[in-house]
């Protein structure tokens, strides 16, 4: 048997998100069926991380075990062949040791959150991009998200049905900048709470609008409350970009 490591770049829309579940489907389960397809082998796949029903991903990691004795490039030409007709592409596969987990061994997750800041809205990028069509100010929008870089408490950014068993993470780095019409929000961590980058854009829109300064933000964090905090972003135009392990480098 061997592990595979595979590098999965996919379009949300069409899904309920990574997970395996009743009301719809899921890139877990579509990576699954294509490993049965393929070998003829019931297999669970597991992600770095479970991305929301319209999250993208240009490098969600994943693991699965496969018995049949094959090649990286084997395996990442079958499962890409019988995924022809998804929104789903394996871009690398890795043969790995069997203590390598998508999940446990990831030291950082990056994510890109992309703001769509002009009048007319998106045509080509429609369900890949949040519209925003008033003015927004990125300067002062990166200046409030320094307030959120560090170890705190960030139950005001975490959904309602976050499982986590403890609201305090550690945030490397949260990064707001404008190229041409669009706004990038970039955010590293360890690991995130559920919907907490969402959280974050929503929040921090409302800095670049106006209606909020740092000081808002730095009192929604302290008020350790989801209601204190700006809405929750549409998840559009999030982006699971990389994952990094310990000595294999980033996903």
């Amino acid at each position: 048997m061997t592990r595979w490591k595979l590098t999965v770049e996919y379009h949300g829309g069409p899904y309920a998100g990574w997970q395996r579940q009743d009301n719809g489907p899921s890139i877990q389960q579509c990576i699954e069926e294509a490993v049965f397809r393929f070998c003829g082998e019931e297999t669970r796949v597991h992600g770095s991380g479970r991305t929301d029903a319209g999250v993208h991903a240009l490098g969600q990691v994943a693991h699965v075990d496969i018995e049949k004795k094959t090649d990286a490039y084997t395996v990442r030409e079958a499962l890409n062949a019988h995924m022809r007709e998804e929104q789903v592409v394996v871009t690398q596969a890795h043969a790995v040791s069997e203590d390598f987990h998508a999940r446990v061994s990831a030291v950082e997750r990056s994510y890109l959150y992309r703001i769509l800041n002009r009048r007319p809205r998106p045509a080509l990028d429609a369900g890949r991009i949040w519209h925003v069509p008033l003015p927004l100010d990125a300067d002062a929008m990166h200046n409030a998200a320094q307030v959120l870089v560090g170890q705190h408490d960030f139950t005001s950014f975490r959904a309602a049905m976050c499982q986590a068993k403890s609201p305090e993470r550690t945030l490397d780095e949260l990064r707001v900048a404008r190229l041409g019409e669009e706004i990038h929000i970039h955010a590293r961590a360890r690991s995130f709470l559920h919907h907490q980058i969402r959280n974050f854009a929503g929040t921090l829109e409302l800095v670049g609008s106006g209606k909020w300064t740092a000081d808002d933000v730095a009192a929604a964090l302290a008020a350790r409350d989801r209601a204190a905090a700006g809405p929750t972003a549409p998840p559009d135009g999030l982006y699971l970009v990389s994952v990094k392990y310990p000595d294999i480098g980033a996903g």
